[in-house]
């Protein structure tokens, strides 16, 4: 009978990570170029199993059966956003694979956030992050934002002159890029500069689905309130079970 209070609390924890993650998604869904997390969950025999082995993966099976739910793994939908049109002269959005590199205090990080100014130096740079970086690595100086461009981020003067080379580049598997808090990427050093297509004068929305997100967070709300109502019947059964056995 008692476990049934650890099966319940546990889906009320479960369901209130699920929350969480959803509203961080809702909060996003007006960040340029934002990528949407995805939640899963596995019950704990599961999530012990994936745990306990050696380096060969030799799993070894820890026991019985467990009903207990807990959560798995976050996972990043990098699937592109839709695309928006600013007509704004430093917008960039990339069309398909690939992300723009950051010099940020913490060292090189990577964005699909295209909403690019100019710093008091004249350095193209993302607000509150840090200075673009060119397919060279190197910050862009452009002095003013009167600028032509073309499809590949080459950045020219109205006379002409070549200013530098908006860089992009990718990964070879996405899924070991970390996201930190303001939704830039930290690749661990393995970015490798590509050719992409980009879009002057547009941004890239959030991947957001609104729709899903309001209909993933209506269940887990009600998983939740479930799990909490029968949690108060468990209490009042187990009350009742230790009154009447103390009469006995």
């Amino acid at each position: 009978m008692y476990k049934g209070f650890y099966n319940l609390t546990s889906a009320m924890l479960t369901q209130g990570k699920h929350l969480d993650v959803i509203s961080n998604n809702m909060a996003n869904i007006a960040t340029t170029g934002y990528k949407a997390d995805r939640f899963t969950q596995s019950t704990f025999g599961e999530v012990m199993w994936s745990m306990v082995g050696n380096k060969e993966k030799a799993y070894t099976e820890l026991g019985g059966q467990s009903w207990i739910t807990a959560p798995s793994q976050l996972y990043t939908d990098y699937s592109q956003g839709p695309l928006e049109q600013t007509d704004l002269p430093l917008n960039f959005a990339i069309e398909g694979n690939g992300y723009f590199a950051v010099e940020a205090d913490n060292g090189r990080m990577y964005t699909r956030n295209g909403s690019f100014t100019l710093d008091n130096e004249g350095y193209l740079t993302l607000p509150g992050e840090g200075r673009v970086l060119s397919r060279a690595g190197n910050p862009i100086r452009l002095q003013t934002d009167q600028v032509r461009v073309d499809s590949l981020g080459g950045m020219y003067t109205e006379e002409g002159t070549f200013l530098g080379m908006i860089g992009v580049f990718d990964f070879g598997n996405a899924a070991d890029m970390a996201k930190n808090a303001r939704s830039l990427f930290d690749a661990g050093g393995q970015a490798v500069p590509t050719a992409a297509t980009l879009r002057n004068g547009m941004i890239e929305r959030s991947n957001v689905d609104m729709v899903q997100q309001l209909t993933e967070m209506i269940q887990a709300e009600r998983a939740y309130q479930s799990a909490a109502e029968v949690i108060k019947i468990y209490d009042e059964v187990i009350q009742r079970s230790n009154s009447d056995v103390g009469r006995l």
